[in-house]
């Protein structure tokens, strides 16, 4: 018997035919009326909030193919009888590309220039700059190991924090109980943790207090490993720059003071949404069809509900 394989739009239908023999493909999305036929592989939307999978009630399928990276609130939300896979190699190179873009922006001024740029002005100004910077890295997972292999090249002391210490490829990893003594000491903070019950309000007013004045956060984890308040007050203060992709909530209110305050720069959840995205997305499912064809099990299993 074929496999059945849905897809959420024709874009992706027509990319990934002729599909190898023995597959069926089709198009079906969330939102859509469930049908008789069970899906083998469901490929859901891109960038589909947790609470919306519990649109999947009604429609049998055996493996559920995210095109997101983070499944956090998934469990939640994902009707009983699923595999669950998330999209790892998807999108950690551009995540990784975009945080050096905002460290960049950031530290050399750029939002600034485009801003006096906008008024007509020349706003000559020295700002910190990214090279012979403390870096501090929070995560070294896909994210994580992809923003410490872009800032290499660019003269910093690079120093990365995960759950427990170690030695990898790249050196040394610090564990979670060193990150007190080494948050004042980084001028630039990164986080590229995931989000869960251990990093859900990370970054509250006592993380920011010992970051070292005029310091940079970066966020391109999740909005909620931040505490938002504590991060406007910080940059209201004027103690602390942050530089994000992502907010808690999202998208933040038009009239939050976040993004008008100096020093702050927001970028709208782009991390991964680039150009060759849709390249990697379709590789993936090519990879998932082929093991279903031959009977192993799926990549990136994170949840059987």
């Amino acid at each position: 018997m074929a496999l059945v394989i849905a897809v959420p739009d024709a874009a992706m239908r027509d990319r990934l035919s002729p599909p190898p023999p023995g597959v069926n493909l089709r198009v079906w999305a969330l939102g859509d009326e469930p049908v008789e036929q069970r899906f083998d592989l469901l490929v859901l939307p891109y960038m589909i909030p947790a609470p919306a999978l519990s649109g999947l009630a009604g429609q049998e399928a055996t493996v559920v193919q995210a095109q997101m990276l983070g499944f956090d609130g998934v469990a939640e939300h994902l009707p009983p009888g699923h595999v669950y896979c998330n999209a790892v190699d998807v999108h950690e190179a551009a995540t990784g590309e975009l945080a050096l873009a905002l460290i960049l922006a950031s530290q050399r001024g750029l939002p600034d220039f485009v801003t006096a740029a906008a008024r007509g002005e020349w706003a000559h100004a020295r700002y910190p700059g990214l090279a012979l910077s403390s870096v501090l890295v929070l995560g070294t997972g896909g994210v994580g190991r992809q923003v410490a292999e872009r800032l290499a090249p660019f003269d910093v002391e690079l120093t990365r924090v995960a759950r427990s210490t170690r030695e990898d490829d790249l050196g040394t990893v610090h564990g979670w109980n060193d990150l007190n003594a080494l948050l004042p000491h980084a001028d630039i903070v990164v986080l590229a943790v995931p989000l869960n019950d251990s990093t859900r309000g990370l970054v509250d007013d006592d993380f920011l207090g010992r970051m070292a004045a005029d310091s940079l956060l970066v966020n391109v984890a999740r909005g909620p490993v931040v505490d938002t308040d504590a991060l406007t007050r910080a940059v209201e203060s004027g103690r602390i720059r942050a530089a994000m992709d992502v907010t808690d909530p999202e998208p933040l209110p038009a009239t939050h003071p976040l993004w008008i305050l100096p020093g702050a720069l927001i970028s709208p959840h782009v991390g991964g949404d680039v150009g060759s995205m849709s390249r990697r997305m379709d590789r993936l499912v090519r990879e998932q069809i082929e093991a279903l064809l031959i009977g192993h099990e799926p990549k990136n299993i994170v949840l059987r509900t």
